[in-house]
């Protein structure tokens, strides 16, 4: 798999960050993406010291022409990694006969980064890679967005969250199979937890929570291999998707007796 010039977004932690410590090495270069200047800095160091060329733009995914802008200057990309992303759960109810909700404002803003902030990386990405020449693996290049296991379920605990990423899913893999025609692989990422600052302070058990480092090997395993769709783990997305297939009722029963996702136990966002 070719990828001499990489591009990732939500490289300032988890994941992001992960993959652009483990692709760094000389003669690579990275284009880092992120909120936090501090953290996408110390990004930066850890991949300068293993011989990485890294070009830093700080920057929020939702803003398109931005994204745009800085995607075009790269000037031709072997590899997209579309990390960025942010979760949050329902909140308990604000009256006696209320119910748990989820925020306005949290809504809008999961699906401006989760959903819209991808399309803001895929699109133009696709548009790059479409001028450039095929390699002798006929691949122009590959781009990669992270899904979630959320997507494959309604989950009543994270609602905006799990529509985002199942959008996300269905775009990335409805789109691939004329993109790989193109000579360009797209690939969601269905994983389940990852062991991320972003879900460090959930206040549940994370069944099946996945090692960062472990998960990057994964997520590299699949794009060498042109896979389509990278799934892990594997038995926690199988039952998400049976669980998908009963009746509302039986799946909303089920769901609302669990301690993951109960209204309150995961920490609100950072919405600015």
């Amino acid at each position: 798999m070719k990828h001499d010039t990489v591009l990732i977004t939500g490289a300032s932690s988890g994941l992001g960050q992960t993959l652009a410590q483990t692709l760094a090495r000389p003669g690579r270069t990275l284009y880092l993406g992120g909120r936090n200047v501090q953290r996408l800095e110390e990004t930066a160091k850890a991949c300068i010291s293993r011989g990485a060329a890294v070009h830093l733009h700080l920057g929020d995914v939702a803003d398109r022409t931005a994204m745009e802008a800085w995607i075009r200057s790269t000037n031709g990309l072997d590899l997209v990694l579309a990390c960025a992303g942010i979760t949050g759960g329902t909140r308990k109810p604000q009256t006696p006969d209320g119910a748990p909700y989820e925020p306005a404002a949290q809504i809008y803003r999961i699906f401006e980064t989760d959903m819209m902030g991808v399309l803001n990386t895929v699109l133009p990405a696709l548009d790059v890679m479409q001028h450039q020449p095929r390699g002798t693996d006929g691949m122009r290049g590959r781009i990669c967005a992270i899904s979630s296991v959320a997507g494959v379920v309604s989950y009543p605990g994270t609602p905006s969250y799990s529509a985002a990423k199942a959008a996300v899913d269905r775009f990335i893999v409805a789109t691939g199979g004329d993109a790989k025609k193109a000579g360009i692989l797209l690939s969601s990422v269905v994983c389940g937890f990852l062991d991320t600052p972003m879900v460090a302070k959930n206040a549940f058990p994370m069944p099946g929570l996945t090692d960062v480092n472990s998960a990057c090997r994964r997520i590299l395993r699949g794009l060498s291999r042109n896979e389509r769709r990278i799934t892990f783990p594997l038995w926690l997305v199988a039952g998400s998707r049976f669980m998908d297939l009963l009746p509302i009722r039986l799946a909303e029963f089920y769901y609302n007796n669990q301690p993951s996702g109960a209204a309150g136990s995961m920490p609100e966002p950072d919405l600015s």
